[in-house]
């Protein structure tokens, strides 16, 4: 049990609220699920991730719970993505069900496997383990037979249901039903008739040919959108089920299917809104269909697993927000690391605050937290210390004395994400790589000159310093040498790194130690 499990975080809110609408069971149903046409991006990865902080907020409350994740894979194949390989072959399987589409990788039976595996792969990293349902498999084995004979059956009151939001009605000879062409294996068709009872007729609008099929049997039949996802829920026993704010508009498919789940003898379960995500620091709107994707994998490069979560578990679901690749990921590690020091006590903030951060972080651990706190290395600071050893982290870390083992895997961890921020988003002038005493002779006033050849001398007693005295000390270099502090710090980084600017410079030449420095400034000790 959680020693804030009774906080306010949204997520305890909104399990609280489920068995309060639901009432006591022995087991309560949270699902979740996509159709997979394209790559599973981030702003999908919300609703995972939001159904699994309910979930464990259920569980730390003493209940039984079945987490589901249903792959939409018998669904339309519509649009060919454009970051996908092999386009001329995917654009030939338009109309078919995504299962029934080659794997243009070759590495998996089918595209619809293909977009599951990635994520079903990287979901466990960030503490995600639900049960996966396949819903191809279910509608090829007639697993939904019942299911769709009994929207035949109640074909009137579903077609109300729909009227009720539609400009174009549908007629009264409209049918809930869809069929895959066992002669095309495209959705390209009319259903002509129903018998009553089993047996379905339609055409395939492409060769002609009608066919009657037995529902019993028939591997191509499927209900609508809007007619599946509320049969699932009465098949299931749904409990709870976010969506996405085009789903809960005034008129969506959640405000029809929790009417159309009447007629399978079920009820809707209880939901809320997620907001859509914003990406910074990467081009392109998030877009499964259009190929601009960012997806779990292209996260998780740069933030550690627990960060992951944290962006998600520190902002409600109905509020937007922005995965960053820029700058702020510097500040997104700090927030997570004072989240961190609130939790462990290290930081002392209000109870209130205490109580907040505290549950954030619980629910932003994989597993869950650590007794021990992990050693703090700042991102910035990380960084920098990776640079200053030329991204050799068994070098950056040897500067850290007091790092225990038991805390090393975590920070080599960090270290991986932030040398992999720093190769692909990092801005040109956070980069840097100290050079040698062998490169060209930078060309300096007179003042800079002396402030050097001063600092020079100061490097050389380096371990007579603490980095406050030696902040101190390149202040009095440059005074000493009628040079302006900030021509002394110019000239400095030009030297050591090529740069005009870099960072801290007492920090800077405490973390690299004079054995690197002072070759480099050799050429540079006399006046």
């Amino acid at each position: 049990m959680s020693k804030t499990a009774q906080s306010v975080h949204w997520a305890d809110i909104h399990a609280r609220n489920i068995i309060r609408q639901r009432g006591e069971k022995d087991q309560y149903v949270c699902a979740s699920g996509i159709t997979p046409s394209g790559t599973v991006h981030i702003g999908n990865f919300r609703e995972i991730i939001s159904v699994e902080l309910v979930v464990r907020a259920l569980r730390e409350q003493g209940r039984k719970v079945r987490f589901i994740y249903s792959w939409d894979d018998y669904d339309v194949f519509r649009k060919v993505p454009k970051n996908m390989p092999n386009q001329d072959l995917l654009k030939e399987c338009l109309r078919k069900p995504i299962t029934l589409v080659p794997d243009t990788t070759g590495d998996y039976e089918s595209y619809a496997e293909a977009n599951e595996k990635v994520l079903e792969k990287l979901l466990p990293v960030v503490g995600v383990e639900p049960e996966y349902l396949y819903q191809a498999r279910r509608y090829r084995a007639s697993g939904y037979a019942l299911q769709i004979r009994q929207a035949l059956e109640h074909k009137d009151e579903i077609r109300e249901y729909l009227n009720e939001h539609r400009s174009d009605p549908l007629s009264e000879e409209w049918l809930p039903v869809s069929v895959f062409s066992s002669f095309t294996d495209k959705d390209t068709t009319k259903v002509l008739s129903w018998d009553g009872e089993w047996g379905l007729t339609y055409q395939c609008l492409e060769t002609g040919k009608e066919e009657t099929l037995d529902l019993r049997t028939a591997s191509g039949v499927k209900l609508p959108w809007r007619i599946d996802w509320p049969m699932r829920w009465a098949y299931e026993g749904v409990d709870f089920e976010p969506a996405g704010k085009d789903h809960h508009s005034e008129g969506g498919s959640f405000d029809t299917s929790k009417k159309v789940v009447s007629v399978f003898g079920g009820r809707a379960p209880y939901s809320f809104q997620y907001d859509f995500i914003r990406i910074k620091g990467r081009g392109g709107k998030i877009s499964s269909s259009s190929g601009e994707v960012v997806d779990l994998g292209d996260v998780l490069e740069i933030y550690q697993p627990e960060i992951v979560r944290y962006l998600f578990a520190g902002t409600r679901p109905n509020s937007e927000f922005a995965v960053s690749f820029d700058l702020d990921v510097l500040k997104i590690y700090e927030d997570y690391d004072t989240c961190e020091r609130i939790y462990y006590g290290v930081q002392e903030v209000g109870e209130k605050r205490r109580v907040k951060e505290s549950r954030i972080y619980e629910l932003s651990q994989v597993d869950r937290a650590q007794d021990e706190m992990p050693y703090q290395v700042p991102f910035r600071h990380l960084c920098n210390l990776l640079q200053f050893h030329d991204g050799d982290i068994d070098r950056a870390l040897g500067t850290l004395p007091d790092l225990k083992a038991s805390q090393r895997t975590m920070l080599e961890d960090r270290c991986r994400r932030a040398l992999a921020w720093l190769r692909q988003y990092a801005p040109e002038d956070f980069r840097f790589s100290l050079r040698s005493g062998d490169d060209e002779v930078i060309e300096l006033s007179e003042p800079q000159r002396k402030a050097v050849a001063a600092l020079y001398h100061v490097v050389r007693d380096l371990e007579q310093y603490d980095e406050k005295q030696l902040a101190e000390a390149i202040y009095e270099a440059a005074h000493g040498a009628s040079c302006e502090p900030k021509e002394l710090f110019a000239a400095s980084y030009r030297i050591l790194i090529g740069k005009e600017r870099g960072p801290r410079l007492a920090n800077f030449i405490h973390a690299c130690g004079k054995e690197k420095i002072l070759p480099i400034m050799e050429p540079y000790r006399k006046v």
